[in-house]
């Protein structure tokens, strides 16, 4: 339980590298505290399973163990992943639909208690097959899973309907936190405002947005894990904030991603005493206009928001400032099922005559009775990307006599009021972790099926060619169906529209050493392998 002020609430060289022995420098050392930035006021939550935030995985990843997970030495890879409480990644039997995990022997929760595959299988139960008035956002990535048991204390099945090459990267998902069974069966909210897992890190003080604090697990698993004696999370909403906090060595690190003006002043003021560490990131923004909001419920108004946006001269501008770069679809660029240029610019809002896009959105809005309209667009109080990004839209949409005010507001805040569907457009982020475009592009389904889509509308269509795409075996058969639910969900009926991805810049201290750099903010947060050259 919690403790007091916690709120309830080339092969042959690769191989010859990995048998040379470490330098005395490289050698990872015991003890020191790490203390890193998490900008957020406050996790909306600590759920893992109920939350999509990047504030509640940073907060509390390092308490709880997973199934599975990808590399921590890869974390970069799509198809790299090893295992956490089991033993071995299983070799699928029954065609393909049947995974049967064998769990560690001895893992316990921090609380003294064992952890057996009933926890294990009740855990993925919440995740995939969530009870009544339980959110579960990701539990639409489990379509192909028939059902989740645990036959014995040492052995969890999972059954699926049909074969599917996204099952194991699904099941990678960093925040699939493995709970304990009976606390679930009390209370499927409890973790919500408490934390108690089986991490390499146990909790050992939370104060409402200013940190979070943890200490080694010393019954740990993971054999000589973790190196630190512990760390705090600091909560810091401002830019500003972080940035002195770590010139003046009060946080190490802030692992989510700093704009490249953040990076240069660091490393100007600092030079070799940081490092910095930058990746393309599979996480950007979109707009979900609210469907059940006018004038929003006319597809013509959507088509003209997103064709008054230019995309291309914007992103070189915007990536001086922020935390954003690159131009393109729903898919992660460089995916082999992302859009390449001459597909993309066929879609409203990336045509790349601005003028004649911006043109056909007015004869749009006249033609819908909308011409001049108002709206307030919700976002994130969080300075990377959203402030800038809800700028930046304000001003293109002022451009086709769209006047709109935003109205941003804190983590949690901003989850209840989309949640609750009382507003008349959002920014949102499609972050994920894994690379996995057959799942990534989940947030565009409806509501229904996909629970972060936050659109309010229903669309058997998409959904249709979804399940097309989520059973085709062959990857250029997918290739077409994605161009096809692609140009159905962006122009044919604009449910969403899509801005700009991110691009990633850590710049951290150079004692923290044993962290790798991911396409996604989510992976490699337990902190076990971290350690401190001080």
């Amino acid at each position: 339980m919690m403790r007091k002020g916690w709120r309830s609430g080339a092969v042959g060289i690769l191989v010859l590298l990995a048998m040379a022995p470490l330098s005395a420098a490289d050698q990872p050392k015991y003890g020191g505290t790490l203390n890193f930035l998490i900008p957020a006021d406050a996790p909306p939550s600590f759920d893992g399973h109920r939350e999509n935030s990047f504030a509640t995985v940073h907060a509390a990843a390092p308490f709880y163990s997973v199934l599975i997970r990808v590399n921590p030495d890869n974390p970069g890879s799509t198809t790299d992943f090893v295992c956490d409480l089991c033993t071995e990644i299983p070799t699928p039997i029954n065609g393909g639909k049947t995974y049967a995990f064998k769990i560690r022997d001895g893992v316990k929760f921090h609380d003294g208690a064992p952890l057996t595959a009933t926890d294990v299988a009740a855990s993925w139960n919440a995740i995939i097959f969530p009870p009544e008035g339980v959110l579960s956002p990701r539990s639409g990535g489990y379509t192909m899973v028939e059902r989740v048991e645990a036959l014995d204390q040492r052995t969890v099945v999972f059954s699926l309907k049909y074969p599917s090459s996204a099952f194991l990267a699904e099941l990678a998902q960093p925040a699939s936190w493995i709970y304990k069974q009976a606390i679930l069966d009390r209370d499927p909210h409890w973790y919500e405002r408490n934390i108690l897992g089986s991490g390499p890190f146990k909790p050992v003080g939370y104060e409402t947005g200013q940190s979070i604090r943890g200490e080694r697990n010393p019954e740990y698993y993971q054999k000589g894990l973790p190196y630190l004696d512990g760390f705090e999370g600091i909560y810091a909403e401002k830019e500003a904030t972080r940035i002195d906090a770590i010139r003046a060595d009060r946080a190490a690190i802030e692992f989510r991603g700093m704009p490249p003006s953040a990076r240069d002043a660091l490393k100007a003021a600092l030079g070799d005493s940081i490092e910095v560490q930058e990746s393309d990131w599979n996480c950007g923004n979109l707009v979900f206009p609210n469907h059940r909001r006018k004038p929003f419920d006319d597809v013509r108004v959507r088509r003209a928001l997103t064709l008054a946006i230019d995309r291309w001269h914007s992103a070189p501008a915007l990536a001086r400032i922020a935390t954003v770069r690159t131009v393109g679809g729903i898919v992660f660029p460089g995916s082999s099922l992302a859009a390449n240029k001459d597909e993309l610019t066929g879609i409203a809002g990336f045509w790349p005559d601005i003028e004649k896009s911006r043109a056909e959105a007015r004869r749009l809005l006249k033609e819908a009775g909308a011409e001049g309209f108002s709206f307030e667009l919700l976002n994130r109080n969080v300075d990377q990307p959203y402030k800038y990004i809800g700028a930046w839209l304000v001003d293109e949409w002022d451009k086709i006599g769209v006047h709109v005010t935003q109205h941003s507001v804190s983590t949690g805040q901003w989850f209840d009021i989309m949640r609750s569907g009382d507003f008349a457009a959002t920014v949102f982020g499609n972050c994920q972790s894994v690379v996995n475009p057959l799942l990534d592009v989940h947030r565009y389904l409806p509501h229904s099926v996909e629970p972060q889509n936050f659109g309010q509308y229903e669309d058997q269509t998409a959904i249709d060619l979804y399940e097309q795409m989520l059973h085709e075996p062959d990857s250029a058969q997918q290739r077409v169906l994605m161009r096809q639910f692609e140009t159905y969900v962006l122009d044919n009926q604009a449910h969403a529209l899509f801005l700009l991805w991110y691009y990633r810049i850590v710049p951290y201290r150079s004692y923290v050493k044993g962290w790798k750099i991911s396409p996604s903010h989510y992976l490699n947060q337990d902190l076990s392998n971290i350690w401190l050259d001080k």
